[in-house]
């Protein structure tokens, strides 16, 4: 592949000269804070990640109350109604314990609503 095409190469070069390791990421991203490393392949090519991200278990989150969802909710939808913005709906997921979003849309499911992780609640909250 030609390295002005290659997309790795590109992140690669964005990255070493810029420093950018941890702030690639929006600070409202899931994302955001994780480092970004790169895997040298046995073919010479090189491959950029980010680092893997730890989910807290569920109970490290202050619950604020629960929603019991209903047929034709959608998960961006509850997330701008609970937490006003739609992209944050992976922190209803991590709230919940899920990994695919479309689990938390299921009528009848009970969804926490709770503060983002590390944010300390009220007792009984």
């Amino acid at each position: 592949m030609n390295p002005a095409n290659d997309p790795n190469a590109a992140l690669q070069a964005l990255l070493g000269g810029a420093g950018l390791a941890s702030t690639l990421f929006p600070p409202t991203s899931r994302y955001a804070g994780l480092a970004v490393a790169t895997l040298q392949q046995p073919d010479g090519t090189t491959l950029v990640y980010v680092r893997r991200r730890f989910i807290s278990s569920p109970e490290r989150f202050a619950l604020l109350q629960e929603h019991v969802v209903v047929e034709g909710e959608r998960l961006d939808n509850l997330a701008a109604a609970y937490i006003g913005d739609p992209e944050q709906f992976w922190r209803l997921c991590d709230a919940n314990a899920v990994l695919a979003p479309e689990e938390l849309e299921t009528p009848g499911r009970v969804m926490r609503i709770t503060l983002s992780d590390g944010m300390p609640g009220a007792a009984g909250s």
